[in-house]
């Protein structure tokens, strides 16, 4: 199997399990996901967030994720529980379809590691 169709099959799984779990029937897009990892990574699970703090939440999942990658570093955690990163290297430029790819492989890996997913 190719790279290609194994992050393909991981991603539908992945998809399938948390819109199962978090959408009601719905599928969860890219964001959505990305939103989740969010929450979990701040760790204030139950709770409404306001509308700066769901962006704030996507940038905290977008930093986790791509902290792998080289691309940032956790630094601190602020008094009310927030998670910091840094910048360590500045994102490519990509096109689209390729930050998406991007994602969805961060994503996998997140999942794989937390054993969600297999």
């Amino acid at each position: 199997m190719t790279g290609n169709s194994k992050l393909k099959e991981q991603w539908e799984l992945l998809v399938k399990k948390l819109s199962d779990k978090f959408a009601d029937g719905d599928t969860l897009d890219l964001d959505g996901i990305i939103y989740l990892v969010g929450v979990q990574e701040l760790g204030q699970l139950g709770r409404t967030f306001k509308k700066d703090e769901k962006v704030n939440l996507m940038h905290i999942a977008i930093c986790r994720l791509l902290e792998p990658y080289g691309f940032y570093e956790f630094d601190f955690y602020d008094p009310d529980g927030w998670p910091h990163y840094k910048v360590k290297e500045q994102l490519p430029n990509l096109k689209a379809g390729e930050q998406a790819v991007l994602m969805k492989e961060a994503l996998v890996t997140y999942f794989l590691e937390k054993a969600y997913i297999s």
